[in-house]
């Protein structure tokens, strides 16, 4: 994601590399290129145009310090004037209501039905949110059948009204259902075609005129670039929407539409979609996607993943293990299984500061732990709990059942025991004793 734009922006900061200070003859030459590198990525002309206005205007009027060289100034004055950009903090979503209505919009193949799932899943499991999804979609049958599977992966109710054909009772009748069962959030799937028309933008208002929703949500393919922008303004005249849905942003988009939807429908983003599975859903940060875009990583969005997978009674348990020298195979499995839950493994490592830029080239395979857990599988109960029984004979076994060398085995054998020397180092560092160590 917004790779090729990363490297344009960070070529355009090192025109200023080697420069006394910023003035009006070097910034012009920067800002040049970063205006070609923000319309290559898909930005909006105006769009560009306004924002490198903005950054040189910041940047001749900085006070560069002694210790702060020109390029570092100009890079923190971009992302500053990123963020802001893109809407300068993050938007919530509205939960008012008895039921909370959320009205799901866009045009068809946008990933409407998924985002429905992916939301309710979000609502349900970080909000603590009781959710009916309904099947609004009356023209494309795939599409119920496509919400009642997802809505089975996520332990959330769908409601279907099988041969109705008219989209406002479907949602009148489900709001009903929903109040009967105290169910506290709807989210209603709607149809979408292939291009922005009259008939679907009828249909969709009056659907909207019908349920007064708590929120309503454009949900927009990134990888259209500037025709999602021009799709949100045509949906926001007719709907005057609440936020905006970018999704696939996994894909071989040039991250044009987040850099310029907001300031042409003037809505917030609020959601960011990537990949098929239904926890692949963020709320949109747009300073930390500032920092992501200038090759920043982001480093708070990777904590907040971390620790939703990992329970403080667990953490306590393991480090009590870790002390005693008792962290096991077991563990180092459970340890993966936690990795593996918190998404797509280049993405993650990513998010973390330098070392997106050092991977780029590189295919990370969400499969990169499969020949680990296969060693580990390929040991006795006995063997995980006390490595220190595994003997040359053992690890000939070993590798046999796990279709691995005996070279490999030796090899995650060799990392496990100095990953488990280090973690205890670190367990039993006294507060303070990190601190002296750097002086």
């Amino acid at each position: 994601m917004f790779e090729n734009l990363t490297d344009r922006l960070e070529r355009s900061f090192k025109i200023l590399k080697g420069e006394g200070r910023i003035t009006e003859i070097n910034v012009a030459e920067t800002l040049k290129e970063i205006r070609r590198a923000l319309i290559d990525a898909d930005v909006n002309y105006k769009v560009a145009k306004t924002f490198t206005d903005e950054v040189k205007q910041k940047a001749l009027g900085a006070n560069v310090l002694t210790a702060v060289k020109p390029g570092q100034m100009m890079t923190k004055i971009v992302r500053d004037e990123l963020a802001l950009l893109m809407g300068g903090t993050a938007s919530d979503i509205n939960l008012d209501g008895r039921p909370a209505v959320i009205l799901i919009a866009g045009l068809q193949g946008s990933g409407k039905t998924t985002f429905s799932g992916k939301l309710a899943n979000l609502l349900k499991s970080k909000r603590s949110r009781s959710v009916l999804l309904v099947a609004g979609d009356v023209y494309r049958p795939a599409a119920i059948e496509q919400l009642k599977i997802l809505g089975q992966q996520v332990g959330v109710e769908v409601y279907t009204e099988e041969g109705n054909k008219n989209p406002v009772e479907i949602a009148e009748n489900a709001i009903k259902y929903a109040r009967g069962k105290n169910i506290n959030t709807v989210i209603v799937d709607t149809a979408g075609r292939l291009a922005v028309d009259e008939a679907m933008m009828e249909e969709i208002a009056a659907v909207k005129r019908a349920v007064k929703p708590s929120e309503t949500l454009f949900v927009v393919d990134a990888m259209t670039g500037q025709d999602a922008v021009n799709t949100a303004r045509e949906f926001n005249e007719r709907l005057d929407y609440d936020g905006v849905v970018l999704t696939k942003l996994d894909g071989d988009t040039r991250g044009g539409a987040a850099i310029s939807i907001r300031s042409v429908v003037n809505k917030p983003l609020k959601f960011i979609s990537s990949g098929e599975k239904m926890d692949a859903l963020q709320v949109f940060h747009p300073e930390r996607m500032a920092d992501r875009i200038l090759g920043m990583g982001d480093i708070v969005s990777f904590v907040e993943r971390a620790q939703e997978q990992y329970d403080e009674e667990d953490a306590r348990r393991l480090k009590k293990k870790i002390v005693k020298n008792q962290f096991d195979f077991n563990d180092f499995l459970d340890q993966i299984a936690q990795i593996k839950k918190m998404g797509n493994m280049k993405d993650l490592m990513g998010m973390i500061p330098g070392v997106g830029k050092a991977i780029r080239d590189i295919e990370i395979s969400d499969d990169m732990f499969k020949q680990t857990e296969a060693i580990i599988h390929s040991m006795t109960p006995a063997e995980r709990s006390n490595p220190e029984i595994i003997n040359p004979s053992r690890k000939e076994r070993i590798a046999k059942g796990s279709g691995t060398t005996l070279a490999e085995v030796n090899k995650l054998l060799k990392q496990f025991d100095q990953t488990r020397k280090v973690m205890k180092s670190v367990a039993t560092m006294k507060p303070g004793m990190a601190k002296g160590r750097r002086k």
